[in-house]
This record gives structure tokens, sequence and C-alpha cells, in this order.
């Protein structure tokens, strides 16, 4: 993570900028709280348990970029990241998953993050290790063959030549999941419990036939395992989840509590409760050793159309002191949303549709069109933000999709009259069961 401890908040708003449209209020925020972070961690280390950072809370309808800010920040930051819904877990005693298996579930997405970088780094170590190995079962007694022909065979194996021959190597035997039977939501202990025993089994071979090409895969795989060191690994991936992990907790308006005394009601309010020590630090036990959840910055999000953040429990929002509402979508934004960002809607079904040898173009009226379309809806009917984008897209491509490489002719324009061809039928005022938009 060396080269992401340099950004500032600037370079984070504008690695943002380019996949989300608008929004500068929420980014600066959580480009803020992110440097923070990075500055904790850069402190001496005396200091460093003293410094109590913020998270946030984004209020905001759906479909305006709540989501997609954290999961990019993520990625920018090359931390772990996860998204849950605050509707999905309930208080302990009810029926339902545990709060403090977001922290599990993180150290997990931690510890695979850390564990593809290693991989990586150990991939051209082991190359050779691997061709010796698979070419000495094709040809016994390989190394002690003259130059020549090891130089002409090893060749021949880079080349692909003998890549659909089949050898026989030895492989790990799968470990059929002990008590599958007590794996039920809300015992997520068992989990560690199940890769304990599994550890202490002896490791099983078993002699198979593969092909060349899936048998270096399988020689790789083995001899990274065994020059991958588990502790450092490990040690790793809690570092990077307690000082960068980020916890997006969606939908946390859904569990204030609305009528109170109800069976519902006392859940929610329970889900708050326990959602208190984690936000604000606590020490959470995962098959990987305990996990400190101080650091971890954690961003809450909502519409909160028929409440207030203040209508959470005091305790729960005196933990997320930074507050940041984000703007309705409008038709220039859509038209913004159409054009600018590196992964944009129309950008995906042109290379999409490239597959099929179609040469896709969207013409400025058909994305103005669009765009008014988009906005119309979402005044009338529900407003679900730029997601209403993906489906009137959608749509319009309806046909070319269908038909794929069957369809003439190749190069297509799509404009503005080719959009209203298309979603002619569809009246705001018309057959509700037609809102497929």
């Amino acid at each position: 993570m060396n080269k992401e401890m340099e950004l500032d908040p600037k370079d984070i708003v504008n690695e943002l900028d380019k996949y989300i449209v608008g929004q500068n209020e929420a980014k600066k925020q959580v480009a803020i709280a992110v440097r923070n972070r990075i500055r904790r961690k850069l402190v001496d280390e005396k200091l460093r348990e003293d410094i109590f950072l913020s998270n946030i809370i984004m209020i905001g309808p759906t479909g305006v970029g709540k989501t997609e800010i954290a999961r990019r920040l993520s990625m920018i930051l090359k931390a772990p990241f996860i998204k849950v819904e605050a509707t999905k877990f309930t208080e302990i005693g009810y029926v339902g998953k545990d709060v403090e298996s977001i922290i599990r579930d993180l150290m997990n997405i931690g510890y695979d993050m850390v564990f593809k970088e290693m991989y990586s780094q150990l991939e051209n170590e082991v190359s050779q290790n691997v061709e010796n190995e698979i070419l000495s079962i094709i040809f016994p007694g390989f190394e002690s063959y003259e130059e020549s022909s090891k130089k002409k065979f090893q060749q021949m194996y880079r080349d692909g030549i003998m890549d659909d021959r089949e050898i026989e190597i030895s492989v790990l035997e799968n470990d059929r999941p002990m008590f599958d039977i007590f794996a039920v939501p809300g015992l997520d202990s068992l989990e560690s419990f199940q890769e304990f025993i599994k550890d202490l089994s002896p490791k099983r071979t078993k002699r198979k036939k593969v092909k060349v090409k899936n048998a270096k895969e399988i020689v790789k795989e083995r001899e990274i395992n065994k020059k991958i060191d588990r502790d450092k690994l490990i040690d790793l991936a809690k570092d990077r989840v307690e000082n960068f992990g980020i916890v997006f907790i969606d939908e946390i308006d859904k569990i204030i509590a609305t009528d109170k005394g109800s069976g519902i009601d006392v859940s929610r309010s329970g889900v708050q409760r326990d959602l208190l020590p984690i936000v604000e630090g606590t020490t959470v036990m995962t098959k990987y050793g305990s996990v400190k959840t101080g650091h971890i910055l954690f961003i809450a999000a909502g519409a909160f159309s028929n409440t207030s953040v203040s209508d959470l429990m005091p305790e729960l929002q005196g933990r997320f002191p930074v507050r940041v509402e984000l703007d309705r979508l409008e038709k220039d934004d859509f038209v913004r949303i159409l054009k600018e960002p590196r992964n944009s809607i129309l950008k995906q079904y042109r290379n999409l549709l490239k597959v099929d040898g179609l040469d896709l173009e969207f013409s400025d009226d058909a994305i103005e069109l669009i765009s008014s379309i988009s906005e119309e809806y979402n005044q009338k009917l529900e407003d679900i933000g730029a997601r209403r984008l993906r489906t009137i897209v959608n749509k319009v491509l309806e046909d070319i999709m269908f038909k794929g490489k069957d369809y003439t002719p190749k190069n297509i324009v799509i404009d503005a009259n080719f959009v209203k061809s298309k979603i002619k039928e569809i009246s705001i005022t018309g057959d509700r069961k037609k809102y497929i938009l």
C-alpha cells in the first residue's frame, strides 16, 4: 500500500471524479476521512492510540451515488470493503445475522486481498520450479538431459505445444466441510471451529490425470502456497482491516423505530444497540484472531424520507459526526453520467455489443432525450436516481441486444428518433403494468 499512503484528499477526489458525477461535498468528506486514517498511521506509534477518527453518514435518495462513492474509495485505497444492509441484521436473540459477522466478513475479504497480492508477487519466483516439475513428469530423468535437448523441450513447454498432453500429478484431496448440519444463520463462529479442525487434519493427496495446461496452474498454486508465510499474511490483512477497512451500512434509516412497543421496533432498536460497540470500537474474534474496530471507517447511508438522523439513538448518532446530504439527480446530471465516467452505461453497452461485431454510437440528441425521460419518470413515479438510466437504455437497445450478430446495419447510430420509436408505447398516464421502467 506504499503508493496509496501518498494520496491526499485532492488526489482521492480526482480519482472519484473519473467514475462519479457531482456529489462534490460527499467526495470531499470521504477523502478527508481516508486521509486522516493515513495520517494516523504515519504519526508516532505512542500517539496513535489517542487519535480518534470520524465516521460518516450519507443522506440521500437511492441511485445518487452513495454506494458507488464508498466502493470506489476502497478500490483507490486498495482497502478491504464490505457493504451490508442494516435490515439484514437483528438484535441478538432474534432470528438473523449478528452484527459482529460484519467484521468477520471484512477480515475474510482483507485476508483474500492480501493473499492475492502475495500470490501475484510469487508467481514469477515459482515459475521455474513448476516448469521443471512438469517436464520431469513428461520426460523422466529430464534433469540429466543434454543442455540442447533441455532448451528445446523448455521452449516447447513455454510455447504451449505440450498443453493438451495428459499427465498424472499429485493433488490435494478436497476436504468435505465438517458439521455442515450446524451451519445455520447466526452461528458464524462455527466456521472458525471448522477451519481449526481442518488445519489439524492431515493433508491427503491423490493421483489425478490432467492436461499440462491445467497442471501448470495446479502445481503453481501448490508451490506458491508452500512459500506464503501464513502468519505474515494474517498480520498484514489484520493491519489493513483495522486501519483502512471500510464498512458501508446501507438503509440505516430502516432500523429506526417508528411505532414504539411493537416487536419489530424492539428488534430495530436492538440492532442500533448492537451496532454501537462495533462502530465505537471493540474487539471481534475471527478465525484469524482478534480484530479491533476502533479505526475502521464506517459509512452509513439512508434516504431518511420519513425520518431523520436525529431519530437514531443519540449514542449512535454521536459515532457518525460527519453528515453529508447528497443532491438529487436532474437532467443535466444524467447527461453527464451518460457521457463522462470511465465506466459510463453507454460505454458498457458499446463494449458488450462489440463482441457481436456491432459498432454503437449515441448522438447528443439521443442522450438529451434519454436524460429528459429519466428525469420525468423519476418525478412522476418512484425516484430511483441514475438507476433509471440503465432501465431506459436497456429498453432502447432491447431489439439490438436480442438479435446480436444478426442485427443490421453493423454500424448503429442511436439518435432521438430511434429512442422515441422504442419507448413511444410507454406513457406515464397509461397502463401501470407497462412500467418496466
